[in-house]
């Protein structure tokens, strides 16, 4: 076998592994350099099958000007009827020392949050995800106008085989 079908069959067996066959929904949306508190990142999801179970997950992508050891976020889950449930979620995000948790080489670190699992989507239509930060500093009532560290807000939606 010759160097260039050498690496043509490791390109088709890299691909094949690398496929992801988990995922139904995967995206991610920029909130720039500082995430406002009155800014709500917004996901359409797909159409659900009604048969399935699925695991969901917020992604958090951050750097090394985040300054705070964890993450609260107000996440909503809209369903085609309008009814709407509210989750408040705390993620812890960086070590006792400082040092942010989640995977990555540079100071970019992204963190596949736990969500919900085994939800089953029982009505058919356009579910939408809402996701809010709602950081606060100890002792204070006023959540933090603007939080510096996070880049972008990711949501994934997984099904159970």
């Amino acid at each position: 076998m010759n160097l260039k079908n050498s690496l043509f069959l490791l390109l088709v067996v890299l691909s094949f592994f690398s496929c992801d066959k988990a995922r139904v929904f995967d995206a991610y949306k920029s909130v720039g350099s500082a995430w406002n508190k009155d800014s709500i990142v917004t996901f359409k999801l797909p159409t659900m099958d009604v048969s399935k179970s699925y695991n969901m997950y917020v992604n958090i992508r951050d750097n090394n000007d985040f300054p705070y050891n964890n993450l609260f976020l107000l996440v909503s889950l809209e369903q085609p009827d309008g009814l709407t449930k509210v989750d408040t979620l705390e993620y812890e995000m960086a070590q006792p020392d400082g040092s942010l948790l989640g995977e990555g080489f540079s100071d970019i670190k992204e963190n596949k949050l736990f969500y919900k699992e085994k939800v089953q989507f029982k009505q058919k239509g356009e579910y939408q995800i809402h996701i809010q930060q709602a950081v606060r500093q100890s002792g204070k009532v006023e959540g933090v106008k603007l939080l510096k560290g996070v880049t972008e807000v990711g949501f994934r939606v997984e099904s159970i085989e």
